[in-house]
């Protein structure tokens, strides 16, 4: 599955040069790990992103969000977002939002 390149470079200018964020070719799309663990994701024209388990319901109350599925099975504490409501304010919302879970899982 091809990821939109446009998305990925939104997502890019947003994060800047935070030496934490890595990005990482994976799951068909481009992966933005913060201390190595995955943020958020271009993959399609929208964004996968990590909220925890916790945050999914409420997360899923917002326009244009889904479960996030893979191999036909739910992935727990992610959801994907649709790439045509992500204008730039709801872009830095659900980037910061992934960034922030990823910082709050134990570290390795």
């Amino acid at each position: 599955m091809a990821y939109d390149q446009v998305l990925a470079q939104r997502v890019r200018d947003r994060i800047g040069a935070d030496l934490a964020v890595t990005e990482k070719r994976m799951f068909g799309g481009l992966s933005f790990l913060w201390d190595g663990r995955i943020a958020v994701a271009v993959s399609g024209d929208g964004l996968l992103l990590r909220v925890g388990p916790d945050d999914v319901e409420l997360a899923l109350t917002e326009p244009g969000t889904r479960q996030a599925v893979m191999g036909g099975r739910e992935m727990r504490g992610w959801i994907v977002v649709d790439g045509d409501v992500l204008d730039d304010d709801a872009l830095e919302t659900w980037i910061r939002t992934g960034v922030e879970s990823a910082a709050r899982l134990p570290g390795e």
